[in-house]
């Protein structure tokens, strides 16, 4: 086609190695193919309709993503819930302050036994009277929950204030758990709960176990056999019914620093315990509160992560079947986040894929139509050759299939040229090319090397222009050919002596190459028809069949 003016533009963006529009020359043919299509009996067709259905096909109630988001949230969550409820410092810190208070208040027992029970003696000295001491004791523990037992200097027990002494013999007096309100379904499901919880936590297991003598002796307590020894003591020991704990304490009864015996109080663990239960009920309500928070916010975010991806994996799937371009990729780049990108990207290479299709279509199409007008001719040559006797004609006719021949031969060079172009531009890596410089070598390889006659080149560039401003990703050798192609194009319309002017330019994030000859130009009734397949404005005179109409293919 005459062409004055061929223009070349390469975006900063990989791209730029595709090869560009170009102003090329081209035979014009008289017969069109239909585009080639993947019918269904096509093994492409077959192969993709024997595919298995895929996973995300068949369909989940819930989606494993989800699953993985609420065990990761829950755990942590739960680790640090079971930590809160092992409470083993605030626990012990409870004992100390229990152990301290019975303490003081053993040595306020000791001190007025040693001032109200006990007599001076002429023969023996000091002595703790037994009946005396019995009866302050019942009257000092009464007021309180604890246990008051007291042991004479032999280690022999005095008094208990458990044990009432009568006409009628020795009773024995057990402290009754506070009654409990009436629980209802729930409450006593979440008790449950609490006890099996606490019942797998770590326990103090070294506590030695708590055993309740009757007729005990100092020696059975080592803190009342050391009280005896003039040091008050301490011990911490488990119950093996209840499982609670016995916490007790030995204070000896002095008078003039003489020992005269030892007062040993005891308690249960059950306030401490109740304290202890009622923080960790306080942080089991934040841990279900928390709890509750986590999964909700865990289900949200998996279902703003999960259901995207699964409407991208159907899609993907249906343009996979071959559905046709109906199929639309969700559109989520307004998201911000990968998953954005990803719909984005997804949407890209579709768009990319059916531009491959159809780029394919029109290849196999314009494979189709060029072969089919030299074997027309070659048909039409070997069948005229058969029927003339005349030496002259058959010799042109033998010419005539020769061309033929020759121009099936460059056809078929074509295709093989244009389906290894295409699998290097798939396989390379692009890289960053300086189209200013490349124009500048071209130029100088033509001036160089042009005979007498031919055009002339001049290369125009921006003086105030940076050399990173023409740098550009693509693949140096394919525009280097693509270049070279508009070149011999502007050369074949150009003027014995003429001029081609090559101009580079950068327009906004684009750079632009401008190729102009002086050429009889393009009439202006065919610049909307000269990128329509196979048409072709050439020289006259020109020999039929030197330009093919894969040019567009293979540049």
């Amino acid at each position: 086609m005459a062409s004055d003016t061929g223009t070349a533009i390469a975006n900063n963006a990989p791209a730029a190695a595709a090869p560009p529009a170009t102003a090329t020359s081209a035979t014009a043919t008289s017969a069109t193919a239909n585009p080639a299509t993947a019918t269904p009996d096509s093994p492409r067709a077959a192969g993709v309709a024997a595919g298995a259905p895929t996973r995300h096909q068949r369909g989940r109630r819930i989606s494993p993503l989800t699953l993985r988001i609420l065990a990761v949230n829950v755990l942590a969550l739960a680790l640090l819930g079971i930590g809160l409820l092992f409470l083993g410092e605030y626990e012990s810190s409870l004992i100390d302050t229990e152990l301290q208070a019975l303490k003081t208040q053993g040595e306020i027992f000791a001190a007025a036994l040693g001032e109200g029970a006990v007599i001076d003696s002429v023969a023996e000295g000091e002595e703790l009277i037994p009946e005396l001491g019995r009866q302050m004791m019942r009257r000092l523990a009464e007021p309180t929950r604890t246990r008051a037992r007291l042991f004479d200097p032999a280690g022999n027990l005095v008094a208990d204030s458990r044990v009432l002494r009568g006409p009628g013999g020795i009773v024995q007096i057990r402290e009754l758990p506070p009654p409990q309100p009436p629980s209802g379904f729930f409450s006593r499901i979440a008790s449950s709960l609490y006890d099996w919880i606490i019942g797998r936590l770590p326990s103090h297991a070294d506590w030695p176990e708590y055993r309740d003598i009757p007729s005990a002796k100092a020696t059975d307590y080592p803190e009342a056999a050391r009280a005896l020894a003039g040091d008050s003591a301490r011990a911490v020991r488990r119950e093996r019914a209840t499982g609670g704990l016995q916490l007790s304490v030995a204070v000896p009864v002095q008078r003039y620093k003489q020992v005269l015996g030892a007062v040993m109080l005891s308690v249960g663990s059950a306030d401490l315990e109740q304290a202890v239960r009622a923080v960790r009920l306080d942080i089991l309500k934040a841990f279900l509160i928390a709890l509750t928070v986590t999964v909700l916010l865990s289900i949200y975010l998996a279902g703003t992560i999960a259901r995207p991806i699964r409407r991208l994996a159907g899609a993907a799937d249906r343009v996979r079947r071959g559905l046709g371009r109906e199929v639309v990729i969700p559109d989520f780049s307004r998201r911000g986040d990968e998953i954005g990108d990803l719909s984005s990207a997804l949407r890209e290479m579709t768009g990319v894929l059916w531009q491959r299709m159809d780029a394919i279509d029109r290849f196999a199409a314009d494979v189709a139509h060029e072969i089919k007008n030299p074997l027309t001719s070659l048909r039409s040559a070997v069948e005229t050759a058969a029927r003339i006797e005349d030496p002259a004609k058959q010799r042109r006719l033998l010419a005539i299939i020769l061309e033929d021949v020759q121009r099936l031969n460059r056809l078929i060079s074509d295709i093989s040229d244009a389906s290894r172009l295409d699998a290097e531009l798939s396989r390379h890596e692009h890289a960053p090319v300086a189209l200013d410089r490349m124009l500048a070598a071209l130029v100088e390889l033509h001036e160089a090397t042009a005979s007498e006659g031919e055009p002339h080149l001049r290369l125009v560039v921006p003086g105030h222009a940076r050399p990173i401003d023409f740098v550009v990703p693509g693949i140096a050798d394919r525009l280097v050919q693509v270049l070279r192609n508009l070149i011999a194009n502007a050369i074949s319309f150009s003027p014995p002596g003429g001029t081609i002017t090559l101009a580079v330019q950068r327009d906004h994030g684009t750079v632009v190459v401008t190729i102009d000859d002086e050429g009889p130009g393009i009439p202006d009734a065919k610049l909307v028809a000269i990128f329509d397949r196979f048409y072709s404005e050439r020289p006259a005179g020109e020999k039929f069949g030197t330009h093919s109409g894969l040019c567009r293919q293979l540049e």
